[in-house]
């Protein structure tokens, strides 16, 4: 379960852009220096690109994302971030999977660890809000309306495939429903309303703590969600 929100037309502009020397290209072999690895220290300096990128895209103002802007961030120079990247798209894309691929796995052993059918969802539930929750920056890339990278568009299109298709495995496998064009129709409506309630929550648009919003949203997602509101309520 979990993301996809789709665009308007807010005109904050956070256009991929590249800049600065592009025909870098790391050498062939890395030496360790200062004892350590050649590849741990390039590993360290591409999460350490990952984590300015989610820091700018996550802004509230964010503006055009340009190779200049997440070195100076990051503090590297532009050698260092062709090391590990053809230029920003392939960053955002990296940074986008990144969130996606931790929800999708804290879900799923959330999911597995479950009990009964509604156990299995509030665990699921619960591990997802725990994540855009601890790193808030995570919620805002996942779902901000205001982010207009096409990069972003295109993974969030591919994201709710996937969760789309992890909400109908799961379905399938806690309460038995028949796979078909029904069950897709519906994983869909799960998906988009789950995603839709947690950019709302993560925006401050409802006002329910974290439990209460798990709450809701596991009784929303599962039969007869809606029986346990109470008309007129908040």
């Amino acid at each position: 379960m979990l993301p996809l929100i789709a665009f308007d037309s807010t005109p904050v502009d956070s256009r991929c852009q590249d800049e600065g020397v592009s025909s870098f290209r790391p050498e062939p072999s890395l030496r360790s220096y200062g004892g350590e690895a050649g590849d741990t220290r390039v590993a360290r300096r591409r999460a350490t690109l990952i984590d300015a990128a989610l820091d700018l895209l996550a802004r509230e103002e964010a503006g055009a994302v340009t190779v200049r802007g997440i070195c100076a961030h990051a503090g590297l120079t532009p050698r260092y971030f062709y090391e590990s990247f053809a230029g920003v798209d392939e960053l955002v894309a990296a940074t986008y999977d990144g969130v996606i691929a931790e929800i999708a796995e804290e879900a799923l052993a959330a999911f597995a660890a479950g009990g009964d059918s509604r156990e299995k969802v509030a665990q699921a539930v619960r591990a997802v809000v725990g994540v855009i929750d601890t790193d808030r920056r995570k919620g805002r890339l996942l779902f901000t309306d205001t982010l207009r990278s096409p990069v972003v568009a295109a993974k969030r299109g591919e994201s709710t495939r996937l969760f789309v298709q992890l909400t109908t495995d799961s379905a399938v496998q806690a309460i038995g429903v028949p796979r078909g064009p029904e069950t897709t129709a519906a994983a869909y409506f799960q998906v988009g309303g789950l995603s839709r309630v947690l950019a709302s929550w993560t925006e401050g648009a409802v006002d329910l703590d974290r439990e209460q919003l798990i709450e809701v949203c596991v009784r929303m997602l599962l039969p007869d969600g809606l029986a346990g509101v109470v008309p007129g309520g908040d």
